[in-house]
């Protein structure tokens, strides 16, 4: 009967240990939100053929110093923006790659159609991290040859929480003039909704 009792005791106690020890964990996970960071999101379709699906993430200054690239097509990367001098040109000019600067930490292979999410983690190319004030975001694309759209949006860091919408320009092969992107312009669908929302630090 004693050897019955502890045997029932011990029981308990292992089960009061898992009890508290799968609870601890599902409380500390149970705050997944990322912090400190801006997050540039948009609608990407991929599109066929030859001569498009080229585009870059990036962050500038008040300005108008390239602070850090949050993404950007290998092709371009890899010598692509000699071969197909239409590739994405603001960010190449922007970016020093034709003169050497490196970006293979963030090229990557054009994605699948999606909704697309990069974050930048608030530092610059060196890894400080950049002091409070409004930035000027970027998304450019190259839709086919010639045919090119550039997004920009500003987003401030003073430690609220804020959301930007992006305005796009569309630049026809047919001509180099620029006019406002609307919902019936040519391949309009590659690149939608571009937002950058800015998680500051959780409070205390």
């Amino acid at each position: 009967m004693l050897k019955q009792t502890r045997v029932l005791l011990m029981l308990l106690f292992a089960s009061m240990f898992l009890l508290l020890g799968c609870g601890a964990p599902a409380a500390a996970n149970a705050v997944t939100r990322e912090d400190d960071i801006v997050a540039v999101t948009f609608d990407f379709q991929k599109q066929s053929g030859y001569a498009s699906n080229q585009f870059a993430v990036w962050v500038e200054d008040a300005n108008g110093k390239l602070v850090k690239t949050l993404y950007v097509t290998q092709f371009t990367v890899n010598g692509g923006y000699e071969k197909r001098p239409d590739a994405i040109p603001v960010w190449v000019k922007q970016s020093g790659l034709a003169q050497g600067t490196a970006q293979d930490a963030v090229s990557g292979a054009t994605p699948k159609s999606g909704s697309l999410r990069y974050v930048w983690d608030l530092t610059d190319q060196s890894g400080a991290r950049v002091p409070d004030g409004t930035y000027t975001y970027y998304v450019e694309g190259t839709l086919r040859w010639k045919n090119h759209v550039l997004f920009s949006g500003e987003i401030t860091l003073n430690g609220e929480a804020a959301t930007s919408t992006a305005t796009g320009t569309y630049t026809y092969a047919a001509s180099d003039e620029q006019a406002a992107l609307t919902d019936d312009a040519p391949e309009h669908s590659r690149i939608q909704n571009v937002v950058a929302t800015y998680l500051p630090p959780a409070q205390p």
